[in-house]
């Protein structure tokens, strides 16, 4: 399992790195001939960043909220407290994503690549 999944991890740096390639390959200033291409891996790029960022923290929020029912369930006089940790918790992981969905917004809208 640990081989499929470093090779997946492999298959998506080349990927990303592709795409990177060809945004840097934009000349300086003014219009590039190359504008649609470098919007095409703009889009790739923002829907990538958002989707892997939103599947990473919702994973991360389920092990969470995993976590607070199992302790919840030996010992529940603390299930306040452990509630509140959980919540604080959400609210970091949720930065995340929020952080990635922003990045994506000027990836398809401040481009610096298109000038």
């Amino acid at each position: 399992m640990k081989r499929k999944s470093l090779i997946i991890s492999g298959l998506s740096l080349l990927f990303v790195l592709a795409m990177s390639a060809v945004a840097l390959a934009a000349g300086e200033g003014g219009a590039s001939a190359n504008a649609p291409l470098i919007m095409a891996a703009s889009l790739v790029a923002a829907g990538l960043a958002v989707g892997g960022a939103g599947g990473g923290c919702g994973a991360g929020m389920g092990q969470c909220a995993r976590g607070l029912l199992e302790s919840t369930a030996r010992n529940p006089e603390l299930a306040g407290k452990l509630t509140v940790s959980m919540f604080i918790t959400f609210a970091l992981i949720e930065t995340f994503t929020i952080y990635a969905l922003v990045i994506g917004l000027i990836a398809l809208y401040a481009n610096p690549f298109l000038g």
